[in-house]
């Protein structure tokens, strides 16, 4: 680079765009109700669509990034997909077609598709090692503490509209300003170990068992908002009204688990990798056998716990393996298998529900049951010294 970077507002610039990332979808899954309601024609697969459409385009888009990235510099790509993603969310509220909303909801996808590989690949670009680590776990923090205001937002203007509750994707006006501002337009293209550029094969050679472990990890917890609202109404032992600020406690305390990341894997040491899904596990076992407020609020804790500590940590480690060069060679894998666990989740869900007389309690069920599996892979891989 060929002059000084002020690296505290880039980190803070870096950072904002963090803070929208898990908005893509789930911001507005507390006024899922209400939007049924609205659109009263739609199948239940339509409405969930609301929530996972953005995925299949941000899947779709991270097959590309890497020819974006050598078309743009870090802030025209970043601008780019900011102006999508506002536009594209804050919009779908206009419209009285359910086609037309996802519509939208797929611009958004486009956005986060250019967003999600840049938040964590520029902390790679241009920070230092020693810094990387504390960063990452800065990153998952802000990523929740967006899910938390968005969720707390979204429930309250659904309350109103339904839809007033897409105005919450206004909030990329702010990373707008603070890019603009404070991030330098380089080329972030380069091999991860030389200055060749890094071939896919080798990139995936070195991290398919993070890309495994992070698709895991997001459909086990997608399935959370894009099912949390619809099974405590049908249970009915905690008031709908209070849906939202279950689902901002479950992205506060993952917010917390970001923040301690660094302390968490610290004290778990070689066993750090098997933290998320142990508490997955056992987070979605309490809300599917014991429910109730103790199970709803304890099973929605560890479940937001695990994925603020789980995602930090695959993505830190596979950043080292790729060095610089992370921004446009792992992190779109890792954002690819992130978003198709978030489209592919309603798919899974709605063709297990077909087999017989489906319980109301089923998403949970299949989650703690995916979380297992997720154990056991993580498990022999940490064995087989490959993660």
């Amino acid at each position: 680079m060929n002059r000084e970077i002020r690296l505290k507002p880039l980190a803070a610039s870096i950072l904002s765009l963090s803070l929208l990332t898990v908005m893509a979808g789930a911001a507005v899954a507390p006024a899922l109700e209400v939007i049924r309601e609205h659109f009263s024609e739609a199948s239940k697969l339509e409405i969930q669509l609301i929530v996972s459409m953005p995925a299949l385009f941000i899947v779709i888009t991270n097959l590309f990034f890497g020819k974006l990235a050598e078309r743009f510099g870090a802030r025209a790509l970043t601008m780019l997909g900011l102006v999508l993603y506002t536009v594209g969310g804050s919009a779908a509220g206009l419209f009285d077609s359910i086609w037309a909303v996802l519509i939208m909801r797929a611009l958004v996808g486009v956005g986060v598709g250019i967003i999600m590989p840049l938040s964590t690949g520029l902390l790679t670009y241009y920070f230092p090692p020693e810094r990387r680590e504390g960063l990452m776990g800065l990153s998952s923090a802000a990523n929740q503490l967006g899910g938390v205001v968005a969720t707390l937002l979204a429930g309250v203007l659904a309350n109103i509209s339904w839809r007033l509750s897409f105005a919450v994707y206004l909030m990329g006006l702010i990373s707008i300003v603070l890019c603009l501002v404070f991030m330098p337009n380089d080329r972030i293209r380069g091999g991860a170990r030389s200055s060749e550029p890094a071939r896919l094969g080798d990139v995936w050679c070195r991290n398919w068992t993070h890309v495994v472990c992070i698709f895991l990890l997001m459909t086990i917890f997608f399935i959370y908002p894009a099912n949390f609202a619809i099974v405590t109404a049908a249970e009915g032992a905690v008031p709908m009204s209070l849906c939202a600020v279950i689902m901002a406690g479950c992205d506060l305390i993952a917010f917390g688990g970001g923040l301690a990341f660094v302390w968490v894997k610290r004290i778990s040491g070689s066993f750090a990798g098997l933290v998320a899904p142990a508490l997955f596990l056992l987070g979605y076992c309490l809300l599917a056998f014991v429910g109730g407020w103790v199970g709803t609020i304890a099973g929605s804790a560890l479940i937001g716990f695990s994925n603020g500590v789980g995602i930090p940590y695959i993505i830190s480690t596979a950043s080292v393996n790729e060095g610089k060069a992370a921004a446009t060679t792992v992190m779109p894998m890792i954002s690819a298998a992130m978003y198709l666990a978030q489209f592919l989740s309603p798919f899974l869900l709605s063709l297990v529900s077909g087999i017989g007389s489906a319980p109301v309690k089923l998403p949970y069920y299949l989650a703690a049951a995916v979380s297992a599996v997720y154990f056991i892979f993580s498990l022999f891989t940490k064995s087989a010294g490959q993660m």
